[in-house]
């Protein structure tokens, strides 16, 4: 394959406004960053990621340089040749269909899945009205433990654990609920899967209710409550078990699904 020639390198480029291109497409640029470098990450040839990088060239530059920094490319290939010599006008500028955010569905939470983190001496009867209140918005809560059968409850029946950490991994949630109690925080911070668990909600831009002094559990993680903006996280909810409107603002954060504002290259955490 005949090597294009070089001339601008990804700093260059990336160094202005990578939103900024010809053919605009509706949502977050960083994703479709993300998506790139994760897939092109995994060709072996680089004749086959710079041929890739000079087609985005034409596309958008700096989306082709933000993939380019990720892939450790440094060098920009040449635009890739196009069909046509002239300019076309593109009969579509942005593109609804191409955007998640654009149809975001009904808006609710049905068949959102919840993972309830849980250990001895939670707050068991205020957890299950929880998970109730959840199920009655249509989401699909779950009590996840260190391993199967229950924990011991400070008020009420101890409560079944549904499935260990073990055995389900972040990514098969949507969201999460960290509740508080001294007993659990304690066993929460000192569980490696945990936090692990935690983390993965967070990267992945899920949202996350923060029940009391569970607060202190996402500090041993290093998570943080506020954006690089210093701005609230909004996918960040912080309250008390027995607060009344705390379920609703976790319900409204989850009718999101993602909050891509936290969302950073590299990840804070």
């Amino acid at each position: 394959m005949a090597k294009h020639k070089r001339s601008k390198t990804a700093a260059s480029i990336s160094g202005g406004d990578r939103r900024n291109s010809r053919t605009t497409v509706s949502g977050p640029s960083e994703p479709s960053a993300s998506t790139f470098r994760f897939e092109l990450s995994r060709v072996q040839l680089p004749a086959v990621r710079e041929r890739m990088l000079s087609g985005l060239m034409n596309v958008d530059e700096g989306l082709a340089a933000a993939v380019a920094e990720g892939l450790g490319i440094r060098q920009m290939p040449e635009p890739m040749p196009k069909v046509l010599k002239t300019d076309v006008t593109p009969e579509v500028t942005t593109s609804a269909a191409l955007s998640l955010f654009a149809q975001p569905g009904e808006g609710g939470v049905r068949t959102r899945r919840i993972a309830i983190l849980v250990a001895d001496g939670v707050e068991g009867d205020g957890l299950k009205s929880l998970a109730g209140q959840l199920v009655a918005a249509g989401a699909v809560p779950r009590f996840i433990g260190a391993r199967l059968g229950a924990v011991e409850s400070v008020d009420g029946d101890p409560i079944e654990i549904d499935v260990p950490m073990s055995a389900a991994p972040s990514v098969l949630f949507d969201g999460i609920v960290l509740p508080g109690g001294e007993r659990t925080v304690q066993a929460l911070a000192a569980d490696g899967r945990a936090l692990e668990f935690l983390k993965d909600q967070y990267r992945h831009c899920k949202p996350m209710l923060v029940l009391g002094d569970a607060t202190a559990v996402l500090g041993k993680a290093g998570i943080p409550t506020t954006l690089t903006s210093g701005e609230p996280d909004a996918g960040v909810v912080i309250g008390q078990l027995d607060d009344s409107g705390v379920s609703d603002a976790f319900i409204n954060a989850l009718a999101q699904h993602r909050h891509f504002d936290r969302e950073t290259d590299p990840p804070l955490v």
